[in-house]
């Protein structure tokens, strides 16, 4: 079983081949985050899409803690690295590493920050799951859904800082999920969204793809 639990703004857990994943834990500093870092029992993989502070926030402090591998691009990774994180992977887009029976690849994602931004596909061999990370709507998002085959699309929906409702109901249809849940919405004034209207976005754009809607700490099965 793969459960997807969302914990606020990009942050999610994912329990997937036996690792309990977080990826962007953003908060302690959050007050609409589910869970406080301090809170979260165990964990295992730390995926950080890029180092602005609502992605990257929490993340040393919380794989300090747990002895949790560190994995981004090289230069955000070499910072938790410099903060005292012991087990940093390093890899850019594009890249894959497995950590025994789980397969991490990053994809591009379209950004400003002061390292590369990413995207990021988790597998365990038998599922997909493509959290976007911060990003605009791009045409090579159809790439990654057919060469990575998503049964899960993670995508934001914000606006102002990322792509908004329609945008992602785009980006949807080119990568073709079995499943949508957006995220990256509600948090700070500019980026109040209704989700709603994203699903009735996906309704007409993506026929066919069922979307989520989870409230923080709620869970999505697979």
């Amino acid at each position: 079983m793969v459960t997807i639990k969302w914990l606020g703004h990009a942050a999610f857990e994912i329990n997937m081949a036996d690792k309990i994943v977080l990826i962007d834990p953003f908060l302690k500093d959050n007050p609409k985050a589910a869970v406080k870092p301090d809170e979260i029992p165990k964990v295992d993989v730390i995926v950080v899409t890029h180092n602005h502070f609502d992605h990257f926030a929490d993340a040393v402090e919380i794989a300090k803690k747990h002895g949790a591998s560190f994995v981004a691009v090289y230069e955000t990774a070499n910072a938790a690295a410099e903060q005292g994180v012991e087990r940093v992977v390093g890899l850019n887009v594009g890249g894959t590493v497995k950590i025994d029976g789980l397969s991490i690849t990053l994809t591009p994602a379209f950004h400003s920050c002061t390292s590369n931004p990413s995207g990021v596909v988790l597998s365990d061999g038998k599922v997909s799951i493509y959290h976007a990370g911060d990003t605009s709507l791009f045409g090579d998002m159809k790439l990654i859904g057919q060469l990575y085959k998503p049964r899960v699309a993670l995508l934001p929906i914000g606006g102002f800082y990322t792509m908004g409702p329609l945008e992602a109901a785009v980006a949807t249809a080119l990568i073709k999920p079995k499943v949508v849940i957006p995220h990256h919405y509600g948090t700070f004034d500019p980026i109040n969204q209704d989700p709603n209207e994203f699903a009735k976005l996906v309704r007409r754009k993506a026929k066919g793809v069922k979307v989520i809607i989870l409230k923080p700490g709620e869970s999505y099965e697979l």
